[in-house]
């Protein structure tokens, strides 16, 4: 047996009999063990019988009894994951929503997620059922997160939350027309008369990653007939290093012109690219009710985050700037952002019609900063530069307001006929700033060239929509739900969606359930208009806006919106009170899928077209004299995909009496996306394509095909045990280091193990240890073919050794301790 093997059997046995031995230690241990891998955690059967909000307009409804798949996932089970964010937390409970875990340039300061295996952009997100503003930042370099500018769900405090709701199905005609791949809806917490306050901290196994976080929940009634929750959490995080060493500071004929190169400190590991952005991020969230008469109450949340992040960028030789850095630099990319979202509403009767009265504007600015760095042709020309740079700024915000009305109908079915109308009219802006004259003067600042005027620019739509929704029982058993949704957007036109959705119970313990719909998602205002230059010590790519003049000149003029369908169908079975299994497969057709493109070379790669010199030029750009390669990246409506898939989940509940209680479950997700057709390249570019392989791959295998999690929560007088393994499936990804031969790199099957021991030291307080990623898995390297070619070309991205597109990460295990003291 390898050694690897041997070591972690090892560990796994002396985990297995430290637990064995606590249990022995002490009588009161284990009730509470639940698997927090699909939506179940604390006890099964309450999240089985919650009543839910999300994809449906009859109220009361169970989650157990929708006609759509819905996961709920409690407060408990988010903190039990020991994650420092919520899209983490989320992604450890539910195998069908990934989360990136490194991202590129200014995507490694706002990492998002995604839900069945589709853009960021197809997942709608709500928090007590109000649309939330999506995030400034666009992740603009490839990979499966490419193109993501969706809502930024850390700016939510964990401390806030009551429960989420997951809808994993199409329901553009219920929310609006992105919600292609599903609804995430936050509810927060109305608790009142007791506050909580819960510190955790914790690294990564081998270094690095230092985390803190602080939390405080109150809730308190200003009168009998009102409520106000409060939330307030700091939390820290601190850089990581997994990267290998950059074949530039080890070249002899480098070495020969440098040799001050081995005074640097850490030599040879220099470059501190591939590795954790760090972060200080402090949020707070307001959830306040009134009842104004019995029939009448108004509400209103409000958000607030900060953020000021970091991330190493490639390091720069000391020939670079050597006045000013004789051992050469490492330059960091970071922001300071501010994101905040208020809604105000009514609801109440109005003669037997429930009607809801609502406004939401939410905003999130980033401004975007270069320190540690220089301009070297201001340098040049006029013998000094700054070190630090405001490189431009970006402005998102979103202002929603909607009027709902809904009353049922008895007309002789098995329930009355649910009939809901509404009507949403959207303001959407986005700008783009441009940076300081220092950062912009010819090739820019290194390593995040300054956005240029001709980047800088504000841009607005508005969209109106109207949607009805009729949903009943006709006969006991059968329930029907229709809807229809019109939109019309200012710059993209009108569409009508619809979608139909049935369950029929044949008793309490079989049910089966479908739904068909289509879905129309006008492109995000980022992916039309964000442009900017993107570089490295040996390249320079210019982000071509697809409506610009640039654009143009290859051939691309503007986006189109994306069309989908989607179909699915289910089973339930709930053979006993606390015994759940659902299983849903599942097709979403996407018709000119928004995607990004592929490196395409103006110079330096294996096949260069002139029409992409032509529109760097036609976009202002003044590109590095230095650099080896350059070229263009653009959004177009490039494919058409399919994307298959099944999800299922299982949980029931053990009672051993004297020996405590387990909450079993397990949840398993199989997603597979396949390119069905690729849109022409545009003449100018050929024989480019406007999809290298790379770019297909990303769509296609980056991603698990399969992911399952098992685990178990065991509860029992003061000590809780929650465990978890997570299996994920192969990946893969090509890469390239100058578009021609392709190289791919493999990721097989891991598993991982996580870990949470706790006590319940009073009845206040609770003290927890635990781990994630408990063996300290890592995944395989990067193509050992694709990086010799890499370090032969004396490219600094030899210095990626883990795939960034790695679902386990590329930091190793974590471990921390948390404790929580409620008064």
């Amino acid at each position: 047996m390898p050694t690897a093997n041997l070591r972690r059997t090892a560990l796994s046995l002396a985990v297995a009999s430290a637990c064995i031995a606590l249990l022995h230690a002490a009588p009161a241990m284990a009730q509470e063990l639940a698997m927090a891998a699909a939506a179940p955690a604390d006890l099964n059967e309450t999240k089985m019988t919650s009543v839910i909000v999300t994809g449906t307009r009859t109220s009361g409804l169970r989650a157990i009894d929708s006609a759509s798949p819905v996961q709920v996932l409690d407060s408990t089970s988010l903190e039990r994951t020991g994650q420092p964010d919520l899209i983490q937390a989320m992604a450890q409970n539910l195998p069908s929503f990934t989360a990136q875990a490194f991202g590129g340039d200014a995507a490694a300061l706002t990492l998002s997620a995604r839900l069945r295996g589709l853009s960021p952009n197809d997942t709608l997100v709500l928090v007590n059922g109000k649309r939330r503003h999506t995030t400034a930042n666009l992740a603009v370099l490839g990979g499966p997160y490419q193109g993501g500018a969706a809502a930024d769900l850390n700016f939510i405090p964990v401390a806030a939350i009551d429960h989420i709701e997951v809808l994993q199905d199409g329901a553009a005609a219920q929310y609006g027309t992105d919600a292609i791949a599903g609804v995430v809806n936050i509810i927060l917490k109305k608790d009142t008369g007791t506050s909580t306050i819960t510190g955790s901290g914790g690294k990564y196994f081998d270094g690095g990653g230092r985390t803190g976080d602080v939390s405080f929940n109150t809730g308190f009634a200003p009168t009998d007939k009102s409520f106000v929750n409060l939330s307030l959490e700091q939390k820290y995080h601190g850089h990581s290093d997994r990267g290998a060493i950059d074949p530039r500071v080890v070249d002899a004929a480098n070495l020969a012109a440098m040799p001050i190169l081995k005074t640097v400190p850490g030599y040879p590991y220099v470059n501190k690219i591939s590795g954790d952005a760090a972060y200080h991020l402090t949020i707070a969230s307001m959830n306040a009710g009134i009842d104004l008469t019995p029939d009448w109450s108004l509400y209103s949340v409000a958000t607030y985050g900060k953020k000021k992040a970091e991330a190493y960028e490639n390091y720069r030789m000391p020939n670079r700037l050597p006045k000013l850095y004789p051992l050469g630099f490492n330059p960091k990319e970071a922001i300071d952002e501010d994101d905040y979202q208020f809604t105000i509403g009514a609801n109440g009767k109005l003669a037997d019609w429930n009607l809801d009265l609502s406004s939401t504007y939410g905003k999130d600015k980033v401004d975007i900063m270069n320190i540690q760095s220089g301009n070297v042709s201001l340098y040049n020309d006029t013998g000094s530069t700054p070190t630090n740079f405001h490189n431009g700024q970006f402005v998102a915000s979103q202002w929603t307001s909607n009027v709902d009305l809904s009353r049922g109908f008895d007309i002789g079915w098995a329930t009355p006929l649910n009939v809901a109308f509404g009507y949403e009219h959207r303001e959407d802006t986005y700008e783009i700033g441009a940076g300081d004259a220092a950062s912009r003067y010819k090739e820019g600042s290194q390593a995040y060239p300054g956005f240029l005027l001709t980047d800088a620019g504000h841009h607005s739509r508005n969209n109106n929509a109207a949607y009805a929704n009729l949903a009943g029982s006709p006969v006991a058993g059968l329930k029907l739900d229709a809807a229809v949704r019109y939109e019309r957007f200012s710059d993209f036109g009108s569409t009508t969606v619809g979608k139909l959705t049935g369950r029929y119970d044949f008793s309490p313990v079989v049910a089966v359930r479908s739904t068909i719909s289509n879905g129309f998602r006008a492109p995000t205002m980022a992916e039309q208009y964000y442009s900017a230059t993107n570089v490295s010590p040996t390249s320079a790519f210019v982000q071509l806006a697809p409506n610009s003049v640039g654009a143009a000149l290859v051939g691309v003029n503007g986006l189109k919106p994306e069309k989908s369908r989607n179909y699915s169908a289910g089973l339930v079975l709930h053979p006993a009170n606390d015994v759940a299994l659902t299983f849903d497969a599942y097709q979403i057709e996407i018709r000119d899928r928004i995607v990004g493109s592929g490196a395409i070379y103006g110079s330096g790669g294996s096949t260069n077209s002139p029409a992409v010199v032509a529109a760097i030029r036609a976009n202002g750009n003044v590109l590095d004299p230095t650099v080896t390669q350059t070229g263009i990246n653009i959004f177009s409506n490039a494919v058409d995909t399919r994307t298959r898939g099944m999800e299922a989940v299982f949980t029931t509940n053990s009672d051993f009496g004297a020996n405590g209680r387990v909450a079993w479950s397990a949840a398993a997700s199989y997603n597979t996306t396949s390119v069905i057709k690729i849109n022409q390249a545009p003449t100018q570019l050929q024989p480019q394509t406007l999809l290298d392989q790379a770019a297909i791959s990303d769509l296609e295998t980056a991603s698990p095909k399969f992911r399952l999690n098992l685990g178990a929560l065991w509860k029992m007088g003061m000590w809780s045990v929650n465990l978890r393994e997570s299996f994920y499936g192969s990946a893969s990804e090509y890469g390239t280091e100058d578009g021609g031969e392709y190289f791919e790199t493999k990721i097989k099957s891991k598993a991982t193990t996580d870990l949470e021991v706790s006590a319940r030291l009073t009845k206040a307080l609770t003290f927890s240890i635990g781990a994630n990623n408990l063996f300290n898995q890592y995944p395989d390297k990067v193509n050992a073919q694709l990086v010799a070619a890499q370090r032969a070309a004396l490219d600094n991205a030899a210095v990626t050794q883990y795939p960034s597109f790695s679902p386990i990460g590329i930091n190793g295990g974590y471990y921390y301790a948390r404790a929580s003291y409620t008064f």
